[in-house]
């Protein structure tokens, strides 16, 4: 840091909340268009205040206020949890004043943002943090617009409230139209301390798990699948040590689901007149949860993902990962108030609001779906089978059992691997039989929303209906592929990309600088992974062609392959991990250089 950036500041509570969030707030009180709205006449409405750029300061202290009604002590920033709505617009040269006024050390990362790597905000990868006292002053040139998010990536700093909203509007009108916006921040809060979740976790995978099979679930399934299959599936369940019901790490056992740090029964409230659409910007900015959002009576169209536009997509219901976001558009018509229904993947429980015409109003809540078993799709290579029955466990071919450290060959008992083909997902300079830019690779469901939804039920949203409203710049095929296999071990709690540890690998990933190359991600896990990659786009190959969609975030679906295509043109030292928060910690995380 420089000695600039190394200037201890000290803020008041009083100069940390006039300026740009008092602002909007009071404009919103009166019914006016406050002074950061876009000038083509949308109004925003976010609860936790509004900070306007180029020039911003944040100050983040730990404090004590309610949340969900409960005493607790979130981390803040300019004195709420979340923290308030940064806002940019593109062709800006942003400054960012980041004061920290915690006893340890912190950071800021602007998920998403194309930036200098020492802007990027990653401890020990491209700067060296923010020490207690000290203030430090990101600056980088805007050269994108959209919904993105930001967050501490130092520690489990996330999981206590450190994260808020990062909307950045264009320098010219979009593809489509709205009359008012609304931010729906996802997140999830426990009152338990995050160590203390992780040691849990550490204790066993299952310590947060309170929907396990029981015996009237054991009969109902021998009646609808026949003793032999439900015998068969349980021993293969009881083999691995593992549940078909783990879905998720940490669950609503612990966790209060919020929408924009409110809770379910404190009713967040989104404004709309008859008639008017709304731009939703819903952004899961959890530590563990993925999300399955749907506002029952309206249909969603959505136009943009991680920040990018889309062609228009009309759905009843989309799953969001961890760290993506999603823009959609809603036209009610009606004087009647509908539900912002957030419903964890797990069921175990949800985040919600209303929108609705005037304060006070409610909508129905809708009832909440059975927890889900996982099933063959969840094995890799026996992806579609229908039951365990017929699975030769010797027929894991291109098993490189010399790279899977650490894990008990002799029985595979705890192992979350249970398909690992091809394990040490070397480098490969190969050229030749890769696919076309643009075709999905096989192993990937990409027609899948995932586990727990029912695509008869209403319209889903899936990988393969994004598609890019134009070509992206680089139209070069792939030089090479790079394929990274996520692995992990559920019964010790280690996560890890091709069976090593981020303490255990020797260096960084090497990406040439402005090369183009494709990277391939195997689940070999039975768990969902939000892989993201900072600095640079990946393209998501999902068949559609010149227009696959860019992400800053894949979720990769347990036994599942993907394939996306990067042009590596950001030179320096990158994060690239999954983002769940304690998979990270565990080890699941890499720095890609590019030279």
């Amino acid at each position: 840091m420089t000695k600039a950036n190394q200037m201890a500041f000290s803020l008041t509570r009083r100069q940390v909340l006039k300026g740009g969030s008092a602002v909007g707030f009071g404009a919103m009180a009166l019914g006016l268009s406050p002074a950061w709205a876009s000038p083509w006449g949308q109004v925003a409405a976010y609860p936790r205040g509004i900070e306007t750029g180029p020039d911003i300061s944040l100050a983040i202290r730990r404090e004590s206020f309610p949340v969900a009604g409960k005493s607790a002590r979130p981390i803040s920033i300019n004195g709420t949890s979340p923290g308030p709505l940064v806002r940019l617009r593109e062709g800006q040269n942003a400054v960012l004043r980041v004061t920290n006024l915690l006893e340890e050390p912190t950071s800021i990362h602007w998920h998403g943002l194309i930036l200098p790597p020492e802007m990027d905000g990653v401890p020990g990868v491209s700067f060296a943090g923010i020490a207690p006292g000290e203030t430090y002053t990101y600056r980088f040139p805007v050269r994108q617009n959209g919904t993105y998010w930001y967050h501490s990536h130092s520690g489990l700093q996330e999981q206590l409230g450190h994260a808020g909203p990062l909307i950045i509007d264009p320098a010219e009108p979009e593809s489509f139209r709205y009359d008012r916006e609304h931010v729906l921040l996802l997140t999830d809060w426990s009152f338990e301390d995050p160590a203390t979740i992780f040691h849990n976790l550490k204790i066993g995978e299952g310590y947060y798990n309170f929907q396990e099979r029981t015996v009237a679930d054991f009969f109902a399934d021998v009646e609808r699948n026949g003793f032999a299959d439900t015998a068969a599936q349980r021993a293969m369940w009881a083999e691995m040590r593992m549940s078909s019901r783990d879905i998720a790490d940490v669950t609503g056992s612990t966790y209060t689901y919020l929408m924009n740090g409110h809770s379910p029964s404190q009713n967040w409230t989104a404004l709309f007149k008859p008639g008017e659409t709304q731009r939703l910007r819903v952004i899961n900015g959890s530590a563990m949860s993925y999300f399955d959002v749907r506002i029952p009576g309206l249909t969603m169209t959505v136009v943009a993902a991680d920040g990018q536009p889309i062609q228009p997509v009309p759905v009843d219901e989309f799953r969001i990962g961890v760290a993506e976001t999603y823009d959609v558009l809603v036209t009610p018509e009606e004087n009647t108030a509908y539900t912002l229904f957030a419903e964890s993947m797990d069921r175990s429980g949800y985040a919600s609001g209303t929108l609705a015409p005037k304060l006070g109003m409610t909508a129905a809540i809708p009832v909440r779906r059975q927890i889900a078993d996982r099933g063959m799709e969840a094995m890799g290579a026996h992806a579609g089978m229908s039951d365990m029955q017929g699975m030769d466990h010797s027929s894991m071919q291109g098993m490189d059992h010399s790279s899977m450290q650490g894990m008990d060959h002799s029985s595979m008992q705890g192992m979350d691997q249970s398909s690992m083909q091809g394990m040490g997902g070397a480098e490969s300079g190969k050229v030749d039989g890769m696919l076309p830019a643009g075709v999905a690779q096989p192993g990937s469901r990409l027609d899948q929303p995932g586990i727990g939804i029912d695509p008869n039920e209403r319209r889903v949203l899936v990988y393969r209906d994004l598609k890019a409203l134009r070509p992206w710049p680089d139209r070069r095929p792939p030089g090479r592929e790079l394929e990274l296999h996520l692995t992990g071990n559920m019964e010790r709690y280690m996560w890890s990309f091709d069976g090593k540890k981020f303490s255990e690998v020797s260096g960084p990933i090497h990406f040439e600088k402005d090369e183009r190359l494709r990277l391939i991600l195997v689940n070999d896990t039975m768990m969902e992974h939000p892989i993201h990659l900072h600095g640079m786009w990946m393209e998501l190959e999902n068949g559609a062609g010149e227009l696959i969609p860019r992400k800053h975030t894949l979720n990769v679906k347990p036994g599942e392959r993907l394939s996306a295509l990067i042009t590596a043109d950001a030179e320096g030292s990158w994060a690239f991990h999954c983002h769940l928060l304690y998979h990270m910690d565990a080890g699941m995380f890499r720095v890609v250089k590019v030279a």
